[in-house]
């Protein structure tokens, strides 16, 4: 059953049960108010017969006159002695000997019944008579009125309910099909925006707007349009993934596999070829371990172990390091440093500080330079890392942070060896930090990177 089905069900449903419960409600109110009037109009008359009623010395009842009952035609009257003889009735039943209500003459207070006599429905008024103080009963007073007119209203009435409560419960159903179409229809819309991208495999597929975005169907077709457009960049990702790693791959096995055909040709063992072999398994050892250290960062499972760390003894240690791998091409330097406590990870902060100042070594040419830098400001720490490399191009900017993403104009794969993995580590550590990463650079004019990390709290001496 559709939705828009079961919905319609539940509306007209709703519809008539509102209407049947009024209806109740109103069949019940109109059925009180009419015998409430019929009794009335039995009590009225049976005080104007009680005024004409007298009891002679003996105890008998002597009813003079009834002139009321002449005028009223539609109500029955019979009065009955103690010994339960019919003393006189009304004009109307003058040949009915058969008292009107069998069960009310053994009543010894007034009692209002409803009874059928000969297929008559009547309302029975029956009031014993007593005199003295004694309260000696001398007889028995019964009137009654037909019901046939108030049967008859409480008939019509349900059926005006009844006809009622269905034509409003077609009417509904009627106005909530049409109605939840339109709301639904956009739903429609997604779903087969849904298939199409199902059959068709393409991501970039976008579900119109049909309808005001500050509605639900509009959040919804916000909301799958967002997902659609994170699910593409996913999947353009993961493509650019594969086709990056099946390239990077490739060009080591390919050099290994061919050194190791010409030590096989020549039958020996060649050290420039040995040497060849273990930079490539080196390469592809690091490959194989950002891929790893990148995996677990976007699965949240690298671990970060903060503690207190001399970030200006770190920066010593790294730019120690790296002047081997700048050797004479490049001069690297460091023009201001500041002692600097940060609370971090510091294998993974010096990961950053590698990764940073290699690219800025690997894409400086010749007779450059690499100018390092470490201060505070305010309440952070901020680490300079400017070269005087060819720059980043502005259109590749706002991606050098992305997975295997490199600018391949000015910094070329076969002078740099890199795998574009370490700018996306160093921003997912920084970034876990609690700090970011800035960068500013133009074509010529070399690159500028800034490090900002919150200082270590360090507490109050003591007085």
């Amino acid at each position: 059953m559709s939705l828009r089905l079961r919905l319609t069900i539940l509306y007209s449903a709703l519809t008539g049960g509102i209407l049947l419960l009024f209806g109740i409600l109103l069949y019940a109110l109109v059925s009180v108010l009419f015998i409430k009037q019929v009794d009335d109009t039995l009590r009225q008359t049976f005080q104007d017969i009680l005024t004409n009623t007298r009891v002679d010395s003996v105890g008998e009842l002597n009813v003079i006159s009834m002139p009321q009952l002449d005028l009223t035609a539609n109500v029955y009257v019979q009065v009955w002695d103690s010994e339960g003889r019919l003393v006189t009735s009304s004009a109307g039943i003058r040949g009915l000997s058969q008292p009107l209500d069998p069960t009310g003459l053994q009543s010894s207070m007034p009692v209002y019944r409803d009874h059928y006599l000969s297929g008559a429905h009547l309302r029975v008024l029956t009031v014993p008579l007593v005199v003295g103080a004694e309260q000696r009963p001398i007889g028995v007073i019964q009137l009654a009125s037909s019901l046939s007119f108030v049967d008859s209203a409480r008939t019509i009435l349900l059926q005006i309910i009844t006809l009622t409560a269905v034509l409003s419960m077609i009417i509904a159903a009627l106005a909530s099909w049409f109605t939840i179409g339109r709301a639904l229809s956009p739903l429609a819309a997604v779903t087969q925006t849904a298939l199409n991208i199902s059959h068709a495999d393409d991501l970039s597929m976008r579900i119109p707007s049909l309808t005001s975005e500050n509605d639900e169907i509009g959040e919804l077709i916000q909301a799958f349009n967002d997902t659609l457009e994170r699910l593409e960049r996913i999947f353009t990702s993961q493509q650019r993934f594969l086709a990056d790693v099946s390239h990077e791959l490739r060009t080591p096995l390919t050099v290994i596999k061919g050194n190791v055909e010409l030590m096989r040709k020549m039958g020996c063992s060649d050290e420039e070829s040995l040497s060849s072999i273990e930079e490539e398994t080196d390469r592809l050892n690091r490959l194989v371990g950002d891929l790893l250290l990148e995996a677990q960062a976007e699965s949240g499972k690298l671990p970060l172990k903060f503690g207190p760390v001399e970030l200006d003894t770190l920066l010593l240690e790294v730019c120690k390091e790296m002047r081997v791998l700048a050797r004479e091409r490049v001069q690297l330097k460091v023009s201001d440093i500041d002692q600097v406590l940060v609370n971090g990870d510091a294998d993974r902060l010096k990961q950053v500080l590698i990764n940073l100042i290699s690219n800025a070594v690997n894409y400086t040419p010749a007779g450059g330079e690499v100018v390092l830098s470490l201060g505070k400001v305010g309440n952070q720490a901020r680490l300079i890392v400017r070269d005087t490399g060819p720059g980043i191009p502005a259109e590749d900017l706002p991606h050098i942070f992305e997975r295997f993403y490199r600018a391949e104009k000015s910094r070329t794969r076969a002078r740099t060896g890199g795998f574009g993995l370490g700018l996306s580590i160093a921003y997912w550590i920084v970034t876990h930090h609690g700090g970011r990463i800035e960068v500013d650079s133009k074509e010529g004019e070399g690159t500028t990177f800034r490090v900002w990390l919150p200082l270590l709290a360090s507490p109050e001496p003591a007085a």
